[in-house]
């Protein structure tokens, strides 16, 4: 550990020089099957060719020049996300939280532009959506959120998954101009909401004028299945975040709008130096082509239900296991005690897991891991499981 960075992490004593696919080698040649994807990021696994000759080949024609310029690569990047997701245009940025933070912005503009003084976004309980000062006011992790007051107002929160809190906020918050909702919560443990949750949701802002605001920076790129968790219903937000799997480790945030949100910004109300440059742009153009060409967005269902019921089967009757639950390749095994030691098992075994809210192992593996690893994954965590919770 260097003495010379920041104690913000709490890292595991490893480091990896190799990657291949879903495979990750330390500097001691140990090999780790990797069953996290840097958090859900790594869609595409470890040096995936395409990908490794796409960035070297744009790396040897510009990498940078600003968004003083046009951007031929942003602008392409912008038409495919249109063209996958049902929306209008996109804002690229560096991360999760920039994207969140520029939903956001955009939500406040749009509500002063209807004459709301305090607009006010609506937002839930175990929800992340950044460490930024405003995407944690919005974030809903107490945890995280302890020792940066005063955190910033203009947030109403509201339980997740349950729609008469949304509503009785509804009844009583003249300021509300938008929601903005994780389709399935990652960090807050794999949470899954009732299939009609998010269509009722997109009724009540339809009739409050309200901006429906979607959250897939961990969901979204064909982590659940489809393009965007929200695809598997038949509803579009008026905003959309991504980052993460979006250039399979290539840092890119963008915030996605259509209809009236689309319009709400105009030159000056936001901007980044180095957010949607050519580099970044090219390996996310690549990142999808790739998940296009490779059929991957099945491969997440298919492998995602393959896993979920080999643990229910191998962690079936287990005293301590509350459940088993995943939507695509975001798994989660819910324990009733906390479980954070089960990573450093994992990792002496050779396999990456996290465990997140203390009590819920959470896998993201990258969406080209084959079947003989997807079970692989189930047979060397389910014993480790079953002895943790044994002892």
């Amino acid at each position: 550990m260097s003495a010379h960075l920041m104690n913000t992490y709490k890292r595991l004593p490893v480091a990896f020089v190799r990657g291949e696919g879903a495979w990750l080698w330390d500097e001691s040649g140990k090999r780790y099957l990797d069953a996290l994807a840097g958090i859900a990021v790594n869609g595409l696994g470890h040096a995936h060719p395409k990908l490794v000759a796409a960035i070297a080949d744009q790396a040897a024609k510009v990498i940078h020049t600003s968004n003083i310029y046009r951007i031929i690569e942003q602008e392409q990047l912008g038409e495919k996300l249109a063209q996958l997701s049902g929306m209008d245009n996109a804002f690229f940025n560096c991360s999760g939280a920039e994207a969140n933070e520029t939903a956001i912005k955009l939500a406040r503009l749009y509500g002063h532009q209807r004459g709301v003084e305090l607009p006010t976004i609506v937002v839930m309980d175990r929800s992340w959506h950044g460490r930024t000062i405003a995407t944690l006011s919005a974030t809903g992790n107490r945890k995280a959120q302890a020792g940066f007051e005063p955190l910033l107002g203009g947030f109403a929160r509201v339980p997740f998954n349950d729609l008469e809190a949304v509503n009785r906020v509804a009844e009583n918050n003249a300021n509300i101009v938008a929601v903005l909702v994780e389709p399935v919560q990652g960090e807050g443990g794999i949470q899954i909401p009732e299939k009609t949750y998010l269509a009722h949701l997109r009724e009540l802002c339809d009739r409050k004028q309200w901006l429906f605001m979607l959250d897939e920076v961990q969901s979204g790129m064909g982590r659940t299945g489809k393009w965007f968790a929200y695809q598997h219903t038949d509803l579009l937000p008026d905003v959309l975040t991504l980052a993460k799997g979006l250039a399979n480790g290539m840092p890119i945030g963008a915030c996605v709008a259509r209809g009236a949100a689309a319009s709400v910004f105009g030159p000056g109300h936001h901007g980044t130096t180095f957010g949607g440059g050519a580099l970044i742009c090219r390996t996310a153009l690549t990142t999808l082509q790739v998940i296009e060409e490779e059929g991957l967005l099945d491969r997440a269902r298919v492998l995602g239900e393959r896993m979920v019921a080999g643990f229910r089967q191998e962690l079936a009757g287990v005293s301590g296991v509350t459940e088993v639950r995943g939507a695509g390749l975001m798994l989660g095994i819910e324990l009733d005690r906390p479980c954070n030691e089960l990573v450093g098992q994992a990792l002496e075994a050779g396999l990456l897991i996290n465990v997140t809210y203390d009590n819920i192992v959470r896998m993201l593996p990258p969406l080209v891991i084959s079947d003989a690893q997807a079970d692989q994954i189930v047979s060397m965590l389910s014993p480790l499981i079953r002895n943790f919770l044994a002892r």
